[in-house]
């Protein structure tokens, strides 16, 4: 192996530091953009039937109506994933945060008297805008990650910052149900998740750096230790050529794209309708939908907090190797969840036994912040972000079409059978995602992450 390709000892680790700052605002980041990317699967719940709280009014929109609403913020999602991957790495990606969780803050907020003033067609349209700034969050996030996350906190830091998706979920989910029962009724859920947005941008602009090189209080100490770490990761990202063709022909990467459509497809169809099948299949009013809707989701988010130390402790320790690690992690959530859906599709109709495997599933899931979800990195930490546009972009296509074959599966919400159907889908999905990365995925360094050198790959497995 050539010397040059030998990961670096970075200097002591400084601890507390820049670092988890940038984290810290990076959680929150995942926070306002899922709050106000679940809120409508709740809300959706309360606009088409007001019995819980008559005060509003309803609007008539049938199951394929809604599957379709729910889909359209994945319309605009996939449009903005790659340009904003590139604009991350040429302009960083501080700038493109800021800006689109502003704006799209403002259209949640206008989000009630769009959906009471127009058509559903028009409030479709909205959430397409929606989608469209929030398509720049992932990309953005993952660019940062690269310049801030020194390996050996990889796990911790980057399951931190993601759990953030899932503390998101549980926030909107949680008071989503209690809101639509308020005197503020199910309008307020866009108010109060859109001001939160809006809050976020405003002190991100003041606290926010892309990169260790820029911040203006760094220290030297903690500025070493990060940058000596990222061996791979170039002070010069942003003028490196995009390697559009490599990219295109790299099989971990097209591995990494078919796993990212398994887990968008199982994910998003539990979290866009779970709050349907717990009301009409199951029986719950909205409030107690809203907070167990929540519960699998608090769970995943507990679950990767506590396994990222042990994560990044098999790596420190080099217990197991990158690639094996990645791989473990990711079949615990695919393969388990997988598993954790095919009883829920044999035994749903118990309601303890639904929420309990409801849960378990989505648990289970945390465990991809260790697996797939960072092989971006691992491919190529100059074009991280690009990579994670790509695939998260292609991805939302089965994001968009999980909800819309749903919604035409279960044309009666309160059919187990129908809802039975789906749920074998999805474990079949993710059981061919997981396959898939288990057999072509990769954790080695790609040539081309460096464009203009021509060695082989690097090596990270050691």
């Amino acid at each position: 192996m050539d010397p040059n390709h030998v990961q670096h000892q970075p200097n002591d680790n400084p601890g507390f530091g820049v670092r988890h700052k940038q984290a810290i605002m990076a959680f929150f980041a995942q926070i306002v953009a899922y709050s106000m990317r679940v809120n409508l699967s709740v809300a959706i719940v309360a606009m088409t039937d007001n019995s819980s709280n008559p005060n509003f009014p309803e609007l008539n929109w049938d199951p394929a109506t809604k599957g379709t609403i729910l889909s359209s913020f994945f319309w605009g999602y996939m449009i903005t994933q790659i340009p904003a991957g590139n604009i991350a790495r040429i302009y960083g990606p501080k700038p493109l945060l800021f800006g689109s969780l502003l704006l799209c803050g403002i259209i949640t907020i206008l989000t009630p008297l769009i959906a009471l003033k127009t058509g559903w067609l028009i409030f479709c349209f909205s959430r397409v805008l929606q989608g469209m700034f929030q398509g720049c969050v992932y990309p953005s996030v993952n660019t940062l990650l690269a310049k801030w996350a020194p390996p050996t906190e990889k796990s911790r830091i980057f399951s931190f910052v993601f759990s953030g998706t899932q503390a998101g979920t549980v926030l909107a989910l949680f008071i989503s149900g209690y809101l639509a029962s308020s005197a503020g009724g199910w309008p307020s859920i866009f108010y109060i998740t859109g001001s939160g947005s809006i809050v976020w941008a405003i002190l991100w602009l003041w606290l926010g750096s892309n990169s260790p090189d820029n911040h203006p209080t760094i220290s030297d100490e903690e500025k070493d230790y990060i940058i000596s770490s990222l061996l791979n990761s170039s002070s010069n990202a942003n003028d490196l050529k995009t390697p559009w063709k490599e990219i295109a022909t790299s099989v971990p990467l097209w591995a990494l794209l078919i796993t990212h459509c398994g887990q968008n497809w199982g994910f998003w169809t539990l979290l866009t309708l779970m709050p349907s099948y717990m009301s009409h299949a199951l029986g719950f009013d909205i409030k107690s939908n809203g907070l167990l809707s929540s519960l699998p989701y608090l769970s995943m988010f507990v679950l990767s907090i506590v396994l990222s130390w042990l994560g990044d402790y098999l790596t420190v320790k080099k217990i197991l190797p990158i690639s094996i690690a990645r791989k473990m992690w990711n079949s615990i959530a695919f393969w388990g969840g997988a598993v954790a859906l095919v009883f829920l599709a044999m035994y749903g109709s118990n309601v303890v036994v639904a929420v309990t495997l409801l849960t378990i599933s989505v648990a289970l899931n945390g465990t991809v912040y260790m697996g797939y979800l960072c092989n971006h990195l691992d491919l190529s930490p100059n074009f991280a972000g690009l990579l994670m546009g790509i695939t998260n972009g292609f991805a939302n296509v089965t994001s968009i079409l999980a909800p819309i074959v749903a919604g035409f599966i279960v044309n009666d919400e309160s059919n187990i059978a129908q809802w039975r159907i789906v749920f074998y889908i999805s474990a079949l999905v993710f059981f061919l995602g997981n396959s898939i990365f288990i057999l072509f995925g990769s954790t080695e360094v790609q040539y081309w992450n460096e464009p203009r050198k021509k060695q082989g790959m690097y090596k990270q497995d050691k």
